[in-house]
């Protein structure tokens, strides 16, 4: 175990190394050195990218989605619709109506959602949404909705074991997440192989951090300055992101919690507000978009693969999107201030309802209602507005999103703008929390171990606004969902716990045990 841990820090380093000279040279020869990386990480990293995103034989449907969805739905029975039959509860404690501030803990119920929905809902609720209703049609909006409202049950699962195996510490500080809740539950349960999955979700969190959670975010949001603004030089922005990002970080998860409890809202509110407005002016047209969305669900619609085409677009977004069975978002809910797991567990199934269930789908529906998406008879599937967008991709899903909101009044892209700007600061503080912990499960805790991840975490935001890495951010991606491959093994040995926890708490909350603090 030392000697994996020794071989990923001289990996980091070397790849800090590696990436930070590409990014110090970006303005002399940027061109070159972002060929010479994509082309190493390309060749090295390549094999274990194809293996993650691998789709089925004779299929696109990428395994780790179905590796998701099945998850979600065994949890889903297994927990009997806990997702449903809790909402209410959800609620109440999201309120704090049930927090009693002696407990253990650093945050609040509602400062633990707001940090870990930070860290979802970003850009693939904006971009990635297009994508998808570009390739699926307006049907993959209903699979999104049913496999965000399936996905909520992993959440439960995963944040309830994140807050009963944390570690608390004299000063008042905790660690959680699935590297502990593996080591420590696999411990307990006399099971084999727990430091050893805890050691690899802690590897592929840190390297997810640092790409998907970090570089790509600054690289968008670069991006959608500069369309705003004006073409200039990548590291502006990365230097600025870096020093306001750090600023947040320094402070902890108090720091964090502060911040994205009131980002997190004010930008939610930004971006359905506009979404809204967009629908009140085209309210005679929400009837047929949703016409579209249940049928083309079914019959795909003329799109391409039909029925099962609209379906894999549909898990693949909500998969990507809201995160649940990655176990990121069990790290953020393990700080919350409780002394019963199966709180947080509640708390925590709200988040893919936020993220996929209202976010994305508000998303799909101005796509669908604004025209940019059309249904062209002789071809016999959907195409896009030739006059605004030429293709559906992933460079272009912003500018489809983008061109829907403008499509009902001319400034709302600036509007836009301004919440992929949120929506990736706000990933990157949540990202590199996650990280952090990560980081201190490998190498200690200390002030000074956490102060070397949080300088490296910056360093890459400047790499990562300065620079175009695909490679890098294909790798980082794939270690995102190779943490679910981890993690969501692991949840099957471990959910008879969760269940125990439940079973508990609702007798003791059915018979007037469990009292409000607050009515």
């Amino acid at each position: 175990m030392q000697l994996l841990k020794h071989t990923f820090s001289l990996f980091v380093l070397g790849l800090l190394g590696m990436v930070s000279g590409a990014g110090i040279a970006q303005a002399q020869e940027s061109m070159s050195l972002d060929q010479k990386v994509n082309e190493v990480f390309a060749t090295v990293t390549g094999p274990f990218v194809s293996l993650i995103f691998a789709p089925f034989p004779g299929t696109s449907f990428p395994w780790i989605v179905l590796w998701l969805v099945v998850a979600a739905v065994v949890f889903t029975v297994y927990f009997s619709f806990v997702q449903f039959r809790f909402f209410g509860h959800a609620i109440a404690l999201v309120k704090g109506d049930y927090s009693n501030p002696k407990d253990a803990g650093e945050v609040s119920h509602f400062q633990a959602l707001a940090t870990a929905l930070s860290g979802t809902v970003g850009l693939g609720n904006i971009a990635g949404v297009a994508v998808a209703v570009g390739i699926g049609g307006p049907g993959a909006t209903f699979w999104m909705i049913l496999a965000g409202l399936l996905g909520m049950a992993s959440k439960f699962t995963e944040c309830t074991l994140g807050v009963k195996y944390r570690n608390e510490y004299d000063d008042g500080s905790v660690s959680g997440g699935p590297m502990y809740y593996i080591s420590k539950g696999f411990a307990e349960r006399g099971l084999p192989g727990g430091k050893f999955l805890a050691i690899a979700f802690s590897i592929f969190c840190i390297l997810g951090a640092l790409g998907g959670g970090n570089m790509f975010q600054a690289n968008q949001a670069h991006a959608q300055i500069s369309n705003l603004v004006g073409d200039y030089p990548g590291w502006i922005t990365g230097i600025i992101f870096a020093a306001v990002v750090f600023a947040v970080i320094v402070g902890g998860i108090k720091s964090i919690a502060h911040v994205t409890e009131k980002i997190v809202p004010f930008m939610g509110i930004l971006y359905v507000g506009a979404a809204l407005i967009i629908l009140a002016v085209n309210y005679d047209q929400i009837g047929w978009a949703f016409g579209q969305i249940f049928a083309g669900a079914f019959t795909g619609l003329g799109i391409a693969g039909g029925f099962v085409g609209a379906l894999i677009q549909g898990f693949k977004r909500a998969a990507f999107s809201n995160e649940a069975g990655v176990g990121s978002a069990a790290i953020a809910h393990s700080a919350v201030r409780t002394n019963e797991p199966i709180t947080e567990g509640f708390v925590s199934l709200l988040e893919p309802l936020i993220d996929t269930v209202v976010i994305c789908t508000m998303t799909a529906l101005v796509i669908t209602i604004s025209g940019q998406l059309i249904f062209d008879v002789e071809a016999g599937k959907y195409i896009l507005d030739g006059s605004r967008i030429a293709t559906v991709d992933g460079n272009t899903g912003v500018a489809l999103t983008s061109a829907a909101f403008g499509s009902a009044i001319s400034w709302f892209p600036v509007v836009l703008a301004v919440a992929v700007v949120l929506f990736a600061f706000s990933t990157m503080i949540s990202w590199s929390y996650y990280g952090l912990k990560a980081w201190t499960y490998l190498f200690g805790e200390g002030k000074k171990s956490e102060l070397t991840f949080k300088i490296i975490f910056c360093v890459f935001v400047v790499i990562g606004a300065s620079a175009s890495l695909g490679p890098v951010i294909d790798f980082s991606d794939a270690a995102i969902f190779a943490m679910a491959v981890v993690n969501i093994f692991a949840l099957y040995f471990l959910v008879g716990i969760v269940r125990k926890e439940l079973i508990s708490y609702s007798s003791r909350l059915k018979s007037g045990e469990i009292k409000k603090y607050r009515s």
